[in-house]
């Protein structure tokens, strides 16, 4: 007996001393996994090691990270469990990735990732001064020595994608070839300054990667556009999938639709009324067209933006909406080439692990050169005065841009580099409803119809996306609803109903604005009449950029 006792003492003592597996391990383990994967993306949050890197989108390499994500997952199923949020969040997020890699499989379907992913890669490295420019003109050209292989890829995996992907990805391409052959161009130029090594070694692979980009337009337009007959719509229950994954809602289908209808009509009924307010004698189609009229020309688009930055910022500070981490205004920039999907305006802040480059960037999207002169007066339209504030408030001043320059100050290494469209784009557009209710414009009906035609853009992305993916909507029906519902110019209703085709669940603008009021009601009754709303935001966004059921259950312990 002693014997055995001695024995079992022995191999307990090896079992205690041999490494235990633990969740902050897991958690490094992951992100590194992350960044070695995705690079651009490292280094978009600020991680430079691996500047020089570019995305693998090879079939090959999508195998690998499936293997990887399986064994992951496996890994965190066997740590103890303790209501550990972090833990939750990159469970559901190896979920929601494994979904996208083996089911909706987008990587065989959309070639917008391909032609995009270079002109993010290389603009990255260029735009935000966190090393000397010729140090990032170094891994400029090992990214642009890895662009023919992005674009190889592409030929090999996509086949048979919905014509819309192809229209987009054609659009981007496009574009990215002047994009590498003069910005890309002129800004290594400067990095490289007496350095004529330096310099004919860049021109070599932007050369090649330019000649490469050029040969996937007219593939695109030439060969791959014939063969772009596949559908769109993900179905019913690929789509309560992915919104349970991506952002915890996991409400029938059926009742989120209900919701978003009802809003719909809400939202046009305010707008309706508001507009007669304006001009009782027109139709509120007609008064949104009277406030369009007052819109920038091409070349005073971006002045434009710049100019509402200011007050709209001052008046976040007198009327204390939320405590700003800086006093720095982001820089309004034309949308890349690279990035013009679809999208009229986006916010691009440095990420939470930046500690050098500061530089926030404000993209709205201008006319393109190719477009007739009514698709140019549409478009333009879109950027008419009360608007143009409106879309500010939401991408910088309180939105998007405030949100994220908090990044620093979130809790945990998951809750800096993980975030959900329902937290982000929920929040962005919760600031443009607050800030009219908080006396924003002081009254002006112009501008609170500005916010509800935003609302009714969002709320008819809401009602499109579940149609085009579930309920046989086509692009075109969808446009029509954006004109007849959102008051859209028909140009930019085609955008926003094609952008829904491969943004299945872009209701997370209405959902989550709906969420974050619902919170602040709960939050509310908890603090009583110790309710301040500059406190409830900066506890908000202080969370993190993660589901709001989680945000629940930090901010009320529910």
């Amino acid at each position: 007996m002693r014997a055995v006792l001695c024995f079992a003492l022995i191999a307990l003592a090896a079992c205690s001393s041999k490494p235990t597996d633990t969740f902050a391990k897991f958690e490094e383990d992951y992100w590194n996994e992350w960044f070695r994967t995705f690079p651009s993306s490292a280094t978009g949050v600020g991680i430079h090691d691996y500047d020089g890197q570019l995305e693998d989108l090879s079939a090959d390499a999508v195998a690998k990270r499936v293997a990887y994500l399986n064994a992951a997952h496996d890994r965190l199923a066997a740590l103890p469990a303790g209501g550990n949020i972090d833990a939750e969040i990159l469970d559901t997020a190896i979920h929601a990735e494994l979904m996208e890699l083996t089911e909706t499989r987008s990587w065989k379907t959309n070639p917008m990732g391909y032609v995009g992913a270079p002109g993010g890669a290389i603009d990255v490295l260029m735009k935000r001064n966190f090393a000397p420019p010729a140090e990032r003109l170094q891994s400029v050209i090992a990214r642009l020595e890895k662009v023919p292989g992005v674009l190889a890829a592409m030929k090999v995996n996509v086949s048979n994608p919905p014509k819309e992907f192809t229209d987009l990805a054609t659009r981007m391409a496009s574009g990215s070839v002047g994009f590498f052959k003069n910005t890309v161009a002129a800004w290594a130029k400067d990095a490289a300054k007496d350095d004529a090594a330096l310099l004919a070694k860049f021109t070599a692979a932007n050369n090649a990667a330019a000649a490469a980009m050029e040969d996937a337009a007219k593939w695109l337009k030439d060969d791959l556009s014939k063969r772009s007959t596949g559908s769109y719509a993900i179905g019913a229950a690929a789509f309560s999938k992915k919104l349970a994954l991506e952002e915890m809602i996991d409400d029938p289908l059926d009742k989120i639709l209900a919701i978003g209808e009802a809003n719909l009509e809400k939202d046009y009924k305010d707008f309706v009324e508001t507009a007669n307010l304006i001009d009782p004698k027109k139709t509120p189609a007609q008064v949104m067209h009277d406030i369009s009229n007052d819109h920038p020309s091409e070349t005073d688009l971006i002045p434009a933006t710049r100019r509402t930055l200011k007050g709209i910022q001052q008046f976040l500070i007198d009327k204390k909406i939320i405590d700003l981490p800086t006093m720095n205004l982001p820089l309004v920039e034309e949308t890349p080439p690279y990035a013009r999907s679809g999208s009229f305006a986006s916010m691009d802040t440095p990420g939470a692990y930046e500690s050098k480059a500061k530089e926030a960037f404000y993209y709205v999207t201008p006319v393109e050169k190719d477009w007739d002169a009514k698709h140019k007066e549409e478009h333009l339209r879109l950027y008419n005065k009360p608007v143009m504030e409106v879309i500010t408030i939401h991408e910088a001043f309180p939105g998007h841009y405030v949100q994220f320059i908090y990044a620093p100050q979130f809790p945990t290494k998951t809750r800096k580099l993980y975030w959900c469209s329902s937290n982000a784009e929920g929040w962005a557009h919760y600031t443009e409803q607050m800030m009219i209710e908080e006396g924003y414009g002081a009254g002006d009906p112009k501008l609170k119809l500005a916010q509800l035609h935003e609302a009714l853009l969002r709320d008819a992305r809401y009602v499109v996306g579940i149609k085009l993916h579930t309920r046989g909507m086509t692009v075109e029906e969808g446009a029509k609803l954006f004109v007849d519902r959102a008051m859209q110019e028909p140009a930019n209703a085609y955008e926003e109903a094609r952008r829904g085709a491969y943004n299945p669940t872009y209701l997370y603008y209405t959902l989550g604005k709906l969420e974050v009021y619902k919170l602040r009601e709960e939050y509310r009754k908890k603090k009583g009449a110790e309710f301040k709303l500059n406190e409830f935001h900066a506890d908000f966004v202080k969370q993190g950029a993660i589901p709001i059921k989680l945000i629940q259950k930090l901010m009320l312990g529910a």
